[in-house]
């Protein structure tokens, strides 16, 4: 970490907030309603949670602000997971025993449609003095910094890596004080990360190679092939992928869903349906390849082609796969010329700049977001 640049921000932030006691007044009283509210939720008021309790305390999240319909997520987050299920694993994440980093890779591996950024933002909330919140605009502050290491996908992020993340942020809130800064914890850090640090256009750097180490050179390598992940990321990118792909067609407009049987014998990731007028259905379908048999996705697809709504089929995996694919394809009958490529990582930058544009928007304060 460049800590001779990081002072030079703190005392920038520092003197801005002197001159503007307003808002850091309002800052203040922010954070302070934001812990109580999350703090409020013990865990055995969190084991009584009903669906309206649960919409109650995800809503309040930061990283919901996207959404333009939060009781659609939420509602969705119950029944993929399960009530019991979710607030038990919500009870384990934010108050279990177990290291943080065990508690983040169990919940991050058990429960769907709860990604990175509302998984720290919790803990953050609740434990300000030792969790960070992760998202992409502390990304961007750390690159800034030179922080090596830093994980550009959700998969990355595991509980070691948050960790480690964590554990830097504690840092910056050192310094903090340091020069001169009071009531500082990770909430604290995450103001000042917002404020201060977002000298990078985000969408233009976040996927750019960031720098390394020796001791961790290996963090942030591009993976070409997925099928040569362990067997637990392999899953992990796969329902990743599903899940974002599943977003992505919801914010152009469409119906969408994952696990979906569009025909006898074919039950696909992630669908994309419209309705046109009067005239019926239109679906497009989406199969995500990282481990498992090549002819048995193509023999899905070729079910999923049996519904007369299904207007086209997608492959999503690596470019390697997605090229053994294609030779599959080609030599079956009344597929190749219909199968169309698209490349993981690709996906996961189309989602990163679809929410940009929805944040974007919603900071035009169009919508009220009251806490």
């Amino acid at each position: 970490m460049n800590t001779s640049l990081l002072r030079e921000h703190i005392s920038n932030y520092l003197r801005n907030l002197q001159n503007d006691r307003k808002k850091h007044d309002d800052d203040l009283r922010e954070r302070a309603q934001r812990k109580a509210f999350f703090q409020g939720w013990s865990a055995d008021r969190m084991r009584t949670m009903g669906d309206e309790d649960i919409y109650d305390y995800v809503s309040q999240l930061w990283a919901m602000r996207i959404w333009s319909n939060k009781r659609y997520v939420v509602e969705k987050m119950i029944r993929e997971n399960g009530i019991e299920k979710l607030k038990a694993e919500l009870v384990n994440l934010i108050w279990g025993q177990d290291s943080v980093d065990a508690r983040w890779d169990r919940f991050r591996n058990g429960v769907r449609h709860v990604g990175p950024a509302m998984m720290s933002e919790l803990l953050c909330h609740a434990h300000p003095d030792t969790c960070m919140l992760w998202n992409r605009r502390a990304y961007v502050a750390y690159r800034y910094l030179n922080i090596a290491g830093l994980p550009r996908y959700d998969y990355q992020l595991t509980g070691k890596k948050y960790d480690q993340l964590s554990a830097y942020a504690r840092d910056i809130g050192k310094e903090m004080r340091t020069l001169g800064a009071t009531e500082v914890d990770l909430l604290t850090v995450d103001y000042f990360l917002w404020d201060e640090l977002q000298v990078e256009d985000t969408l233009s750097q976040i996927h750019k190679k960031g720098p390394k180490t020796a001791d961790d050179a290996g963090d942030v390598a591009e993976i070409e092939e997925v099928d040569k992940l362990d067997s637990e990321t392999s899953q992990f990118v796969h329902n990743e992928t599903k899940d974002k792909l599943a977003e992505i067609g919801r914010w152009l407009g469409f119906s969408t869903d994952t696990e979906v049987k569009v025909a006898d014998g074919s039950v696909v990731d992630t669908v994309w349906e419209a309705t046109i007028g009067n005239m019926g259905r239109v679906i497009y379908v989406f199969e995500v390849q990282t481990k498992g048999s090549i002819d048995s996705l193509i023999l899905n697809l070729l079910k999923s082609m049996n519904n007369p709504a299904v207007q086209g089929v997608v492959a999503v995996s690596d470019s390697a796969q997605l090229e053994r694919i294609k030779k599959h394809a080609s030599a079956v009958k009344g597929l190749g010329d219909k199968l169309k490529y698209w490349d993981y990582r690709e996906v996961l930058k189309v989602y990163e700049s679809l929410q940009a544009v929805y944040e974007a928007i919603n900071k035009l304060g169009l919508v009220p977001q009251g806490f």
